[in-house]
């Protein structure tokens, strides 16, 4: 298990200095930053005098070690458009990205979940057809569609649920939640079920198939020539044993839904870390288009590593592999 731990640790810190690489290459090659601070008519001296203070004037790789320790301490500089620290930005936006994703994947969860099982076990109902048939639908359409079809429905004809923003919030330190007032709720229903519906299709399909494949296996048949009810071999065996790879789908898909909330967020105006960085690639803000390569890489890392562990301890067949390679 330490040797399992120390590998993945490895593997995600290679990971995580890649992607910063990536990332510093943004301050080579995509724009100057001290065109972008100064502007055009600067004076060679000026132009000069910043990029010392910067520390532009250095070797490549020493900025890069100097870009690397600044972000392990959370600094990635000013934004260029707002002329603010990225690192307060980010933290202002990351409450509510947090928050919608969170909200959508327990969303998915609750309801994938019932939606995918019941599709197995009456695979030849009309409901479940009906669910097969709104899972491709869910999958084929594009976000922002989605998003735009419910503004119009639920806010332009129906007026139920508000089409912009995040609403009121409670500010608890630095932390903004919108989940712990009325019209917090009331406007994060449709971007959290913008958000959802993709995952939750892909959620039912993975555990219809995975079901009906456990269910085909030779233990369930032993289960139920012992006699044991379908309510006790549906739920006490099939469904726990679908439930981990499900598990390991789950986890790095709540890493997606925090990476890929941009087009949500830019559709509802909903006050994020994606709606933050389409107006920072808008400006060639390249500051804060890095501090969220890296955040974002540092979120699928850490939810990998969770989910890997999880996995690990949930499956007794890959703790008999390793202590068969012993």
């Amino acid at each position: 298990m330490f040797a399992f731990v120390i590998r993945r640790l490895m593997q995600a810190i290679l990971v995580l200095v890649v992607v910063a690489f990536t990332s510093f290459l943004l301050f080579q090659y995509v724009g100057d930053p001290v065109v972008f601070l100064l502007g055009q008519d600067a004076r060679p001296d000026q132009i000069r005098e910043l990029r010392s203070a910067l520390g532009l004037d250095q070797p490549f790789f020493v900025q890069f070690w100097h870009f690397l320790v600044n972000a392990a301490q959370g600094e990635f500089g000013l934004s260029l458009r707002q002329g603010a620290k990225v690192s307060r930005l980010i933290a202002e936006r990351f409450p509510a990205t947090l928050e919608l994703s969170l909200v959508a994947a327990v969303l998915a969860l609750v309801v994938g979940l019932p939606m995918g099982v019941y599709a197995a076990l009456r695979r030849g109902s009309f409901l479940s057809q009906l669910f097969m048939g709104l899972s491709l639908l869910g999958v084929s359409l594009p976000t922002f569609l989605i998003g735009i079809l419910l503004i119009l429905v639920f806010s332009v004809l129906l007026g139920w649920f508000p089409s912009f923003g995040r609403g009121d919030v409670v500010q608890l330190g630095w932390w903004s939640s919108g989940l712990l007032t009325r019209d917090g709720w009331h406007h994060i229903v449709l971007p959290a079920i913008t958000l959802a519906i993709f995952q939750l299709t892909l959620i039912m399909r993975l555990v219809r198939a995975e079901m009906l494949e456990v269910l085909r296996t030779d233990y369930i048949k032993f289960a139920r020539a012992r006699g044991l009810s379908d309510r006790a071999i549906h739920f006490g065996h099939a469904l726990k044993n679908t439930l981990v790879p499900v598990m390991t789908i789950t986890g790095l898909q709540l890493g997606g839904l925090i990476a890929f909330a941009i087009i949500t967020e830019t559709v509802f105006q909903w006050p994020g870390m994606g709606l933050l960085f389409i107006q920072a690639v808008t400006f060639a803000d390249i500051p804060v288009m890095a501090a969220y390569l890296c955040l974002i890489s540092l979120i699928f890392v850490v939810i990998n590593l969770v989910v890997d562990l999880l996995y690990f301890v949930v499956d007794p067949r890959l703790r008999v592999g390793s202590l068969g390679e012993r």
